[in-house]
């Protein structure tokens, strides 16, 4: 086994797509092609090899209108959760494994941002693709407070379940780096150095505030 991984920038407000494969089997998913699937489909076809998913970390469209022509260009089928908006061809639930190769891509529901959000992890190469439920610096929207809660208990089970070695790869460049580690983001990160959910939802509320006074975008 030789792992491909590509983080690929699409466009739209600083998406990020990935090119997850294993060399030797010849085989690759792309993770939200979003803007630019021809780019990301290039690389692979660049590389030899055969892709036979297109997997949503969520069905919100900035992560989704990718997978037509991802699909046109592969023959792909679309993997995600079963409650993404559009019915999936291959449902991920909780604790089930996309194989990519020698490659096993075990997927954790963490919804919050949205019901259907998924999280993706390569536990060889500790690989973390997060979408949108964390970002580097930060985590993703939430609608309600009652989302807010379901979020920060997607964080924890996430926190828990995850190496603090893992790297984290998320859905946009949000941060002051193009990824991190889990280690680094529970040091660094004020919303997961929150000690406990009311902490989380006050730091919601505060947040534009606390991002005025320290610079951050």
């Amino acid at each position: 086994m030789q792992l491909i991984f590509e983080q690929i920038r699409v466009g739209g407000d600083r998406n990020f797509a990935y090119l997850i494969a294993d060399r030797d089997a010849e085989r690759g998913v792309l993770v939200d092609p979003s803007y630019s699937p021809q780019a990301v489909v290039q690389r692979a076809t660049d590389q030899g090899l055969v892709v036979s998913h297109v997997v949503n970390t969520h069905g919100h469209a900035d992560h989704t209108d990718g997978n037509a022509h991802a699909v046109e260009l592969t023959g792909a089928k679309i993997a995600a959760h079963p409650d993404a908006p559009d019915r999936p061809d291959v449902e991920l639930d909780d604790g089930d494994e996309l194989a990519v190769g020698a490659l096993r891509l075990r997927c954790l529901h963490t919804p919050g941002h949205c019901t259907d959000h998924l999280i993706l992890y390569e536990p060889t190469y500790q690989l973390l693709v997060t979408g949108d439920l964390l970002f580097i610096g930060k985590v993703g929207g939430a609608k309600t407070d009652d989302d807010a809660r379901t979020e920060w208990a997607s964080l924890q089970r996430m926190l828990d379940m995850v190496p603090d070695t893992a790297t984290v790869w998320p859905g946009h460049d949000y941060g002051a780096r193009p990824s991190s580690t889990i280690g680094l983001e529970r040091q660094t990160n004020p919303f997961l150095l929150c000690a406990d959910v009311d902490a989380f939802l006050r730091l919601r509320v505060e947040w534009p505030g606390y991002k005025k006074r320290l610079g951050l975008k």
